[in-house]
């Protein structure tokens, strides 16, 4: 078979990754098509996958739509040579649009309900979306709904093994303790008018009064005195970092699933939640969702306790006991790119 997989955001290089090296082992010929956005490129010269670059980066919501107007022209160009059997993406916007116009299948994986203009664009057009069994609500369409969620493509112990050269890396010890925190930028569509922490001075100073390290990233400018205090560990580390930290604390809730299925607490604070943020709290208990006008104050209160009452032995239990109701996303994603006649992923 000829896919091509398309890559808009850096978590979909890490999504994507062992699918694409697991097709490409089974003989199929598979094309990359990249955006530059954030640390895409690095990631895919970390892993080592060829790709082809078809649009820069946006610089804001003004700029979106013309960047993902080319990105789609030139995706539908490299199709129109390649004759794909298939197009697969997360969202899927290009993939489905480009898709039907080379006669191609086209296969979308999505878990973030409130992307409106995503999946307003994209579910119509898509021959099969590939959503986890916690989605909230039901998009019409062809669906595979298949018990996982996407961190687990890359982080389900089959596919991952940390590496604990990467406290040398920040400048800790085995036996420190340690929270990784993100902030957001808010320049997503689906961001707008949302919102997370009120204060972040205030994060890192109650964090770091209960005698933890902070080490975060963020997508926007912080105040002078924080901002010589970023993290600079390379990107593909982080999962790393992530799997021996102590909590983690922040306003992405990919990076909150990403600790969570690593079995590191999770304390997510946005006044957006997903199916998949919700089920991590309600069944598993890794992930606290704070979403309210006293978001910033209950998460610090939650931090706080984790940290003072922290016992390593509980959170690998609740780990334990996701890994065992949830599958292997990569395997998910090479069932249901390879199969022409897929049947429904089930538990």
């Amino acid at each position: 078979m000829r896919v091509i997989v398309t890559i808009q955001h850096p978590g979909h290089v890490h999504f994507f990754k062992h699918a694409i090296q697991e097709l490409e082992a089974q003989g199929h010929e598979v094309h990359v098509f990249a955006r530059r956005m954030g640390v895409n490129l690095e990631l895919l010269d970390a892993y080592g996958i060829d790709y082809e670059v078809l649009a820069d980066e946006s610089e804001g919501l003004t700029s979106l739509a013309f960047v993902q107007a080319t990105y789609e022209a030139k995706l539908l160009a490299r199709a129109r040579k390649i004759d794909p059997d298939v197009i697969t993406a997360i969202g899927g916007v290009a993939a489905s649009h480009v898709a039907k116009l080379v006669g191609a299948r086209s296969v979308v994986f999505y878990d973030t309900e409130h992307a409106k203009l995503i999946t307003s664009l994209a579910y119509p057009f898509a021959d099969q979306l590939c959503l986890p069994d916690c989605y909230d609500g039901d998009p019409g369409g062809t669906q595979r709904r298949y018990p996982g969620y996407h961190e687990l493509a890359y982080l389900h112990p089959d596919r991952f093994e940390p590496d604990p050269s990467v406290l040398d890396e920040v400048g800790l010890g085995p036996d420190d303790t340690f929270v990784v925190g993100r902030f957001n930028g808010w320049g997503a569509s689906h961001d707008l008018g949302e919102g997370g922490f009120d204060n972040v001075t205030e994060v890192f100073d109650r964090l770091e009064a209960t005698g933890a390290t902070v080490l975060f990233t963020s997508e926007k400018p912080l105040p002078a005195h924080l901002e010589d205090r970023r993290m600079t560990v390379a990107p593909e580390r982080m999962h790393d970092l992530l799997y021996y930290a102590d909590l983690f604390v922040g306003e992405g809730a990919t990076t909150a699933a990403e600790s969570a299925v690593l079995g590191t607490p999770a304390v997510y604070v946005n006044t957006l939640t997903m199916g998949y943020t919700q089920e991590l709290e309600r069944e598993y208990g890794l992930l606290y969702n704070f979403d309210t006008k006293n978001r910033h104050s209950e998460a610090l209160r939650k931090a706080e306790y984790i940290l003072e009452e922290y016992q390593p032995a509980r959170w690998q239990r609740r780990r334990q006991n996701l890994l065992a109701d949830k599958v292997d996303a990569t395997d998910v994603i090479v069932n249901q790119v390879t199969s022409r006649e897929p049947a429904p992923v089930t538990a």
